[in-house]
């Protein structure tokens, strides 16, 4: 008997049963559209976080911060260079203290030393970073406050450093300010607080503290000049701008909180190949003999990396115990068509039909199957990942939304296929071999 012939007959069997397989294939369905929902989310999560650090994150320059962390530790024996801790960009940040658990502090004036470090250092600048509000209008919002040198910042995060309205001032006054727009449009609905050329004030909680004791709080305040809106970043970095973020002039910003301890120190390398971020991440910890984490941006995105492939994996491995619940069925219902079709097979053997090609017409009817409910469940499961990445946007969810396209790659689409046409044949093997055994004198005489 021909394959296309078996096939044919595999088929009209499916044909005559509708509601059974249209059962048996909804449970193929259904798993494989959770498979392609949830790993088409999750891959897109990631190439949208990936794309958004590479933008606040140039990969040729290091985060110098006070103290270690666990990320220090687990990107240390990477060979990209020392993970670190301190201040963060939009959303991924790094702690907020210039002061390690030693008590060891970094300081504004720590750029010149790092600057003779290494001849693969082109210029490093600080960063002082606290919390606090913008006053505009009487309308409070909670923002952090960067001190930084508008020059250098600007030149470093040339892509993201940008203004959507006004100018950035290279040389700015003490009063002059830049801020991203979550700041000046908090919902990003077209509702503005203030503008480019308005006045707002700048606030800052200042406590004062003996032995952790805060003895007094008193906040201090001063009205900056708006010279510019931010466009919209898209919420990740490490070191570089912020949608939430207000930027004053470091000079200011020392003033204005009363230290000359900073955050971080960015340093700018000439080249972003492994050996240079892995050398000049040395020279600086052994510097201040490793009181300080040194952060690249190849050691953020390699862990980035593994830790969305365990992701994948884990809601992979969820996906696919629905596809197994779907296999059982599959099983069931072949074993309660082979017991139908008992007399069917004996006439058809008797007839002299070979056992294997028995065997073959019940596998086809799994490879149909599992062929129909993959592609079915692919494309719903597409449908699914585009409403839930709908959803996120418009911050169903809560929040102020966040954006995700979703990706269904060529190794999503076939694995999710075989792994629909394989659990579907699986299944099917064991009713399938018990129908080819079957006597022909005793399935003649079944009733």
């Amino acid at each position: 008997m021909k394959t296309i012939d078996i096939f044919g007959y595999s088929f009209s069997a499916i044909k005559l049963r509708k509601l059974r397989a249209a059962l048996t294939i909804l449970g193929v369905v259904i798993g494989i559209a959770a498979i392609v929902a949830l790993l088409s989310i999750t891959q897109g999560l990631q190439a949208t976080i990936t794309t958004q650090l590479q933008k606040g994150l140039s990969t040729n320059t290091l985060i110098v911060t006070a103290g270690q962390s666990a990320l220090g530790q687990a990107t240390s024996g990477s060979g990209r260079g020392v993970g670190g801790a301190g201040a963060g960009g939009g959303g991924l940040g790094l702690g907020g203290s210039g002061t390690s658990s030693s008590g060891f502090s970094l300081q504004v004036n720590y750029t010149q030393l790092i600057d003779g470090l290494s001849p693969d250092i082109v210029s490093s600048f600080a960063v002082i970073q606290k919390l606090g509000y913008v006053d505009a209008g009487g309308v409070n919002s909670s923002v952090t406050i960067y001190g930084v040198d508008f020059s250098q910042y600007a030149q470093e995060y040339s892509k993201t450093f940008v203004a959507a309205s006004g100018t950035i001032p290279l040389s700015p006054t003490d009063n002059e300010t830049v801020v991203g727009t979550l700041v000046n449009n908090p919902g990003q609905n077209g509702t503005k607080l203030f503008g480019a050329g308005d006045d707002i004030g700048i606030v800052w909680t200042n406590g004062t503290t003996t032995n952790g004791t805060t003895l007094s709080i008193e906040n201090e305040t001063y009205t900056a000049h708006v010279s510019g809106v931010l466009q919209r970043i898209g919420g990740f970095g490490v070191g570089g701008p912020s949608d939430s973020g207000v930027y004053i002039p470091l000079t200011q910003a020392e003033s204005f909180f009363g230290t000359d301890q900073c955050d971080m120190i960015v340093v700018q390398l000439k080249s972003s190949d492994n050996a240079t971020v892995t050398n000049v991440s040395k020279a600086i910890t052994i510097y201040f003999s490793g009181q300080v984490s040194v952060i690249s941006a190849t050691a953020v995105l390699s862990l980035l990396s593994t830790v969305f492939g365990t992701i994948q994996l884990f809601l992979g491995g969820i996906a696919a115990i629905s596809l197994l619940v779907a296999g059982i069925a599959i099983m069931n219902i072949m074993i309660v068509s082979l017991i139908e079709r008992t007399r069917e097979i004996g006439i058809l053997k008797a007839l002299g039909m070979k056992s294997r090609t028995v065997l073959t017409i019940f596998l086809g009817e799994s490879v149909i199957i599992g062929v129909i409910g993959a592609f079915v469940g692919i494309a719903l499961g597409w449908v699914l990942a585009n409403v839930t990445a709908r959803l996120l946007a418009s911050g169903a969810f809560g929040g102020n939304g966040f954006r995700v396209t979703p990706l269904l790659t060529p190794e999503v689409f076939v694995g999710a296929l075989g792994f629909g046409i394989g659990v579907s044949v699986i299944f099917a093997m064991y009713p399938a071999w018990r129908a080819s055994k079957l006597k022909p004198v005793e399935a003649l005489r079944y009733e």
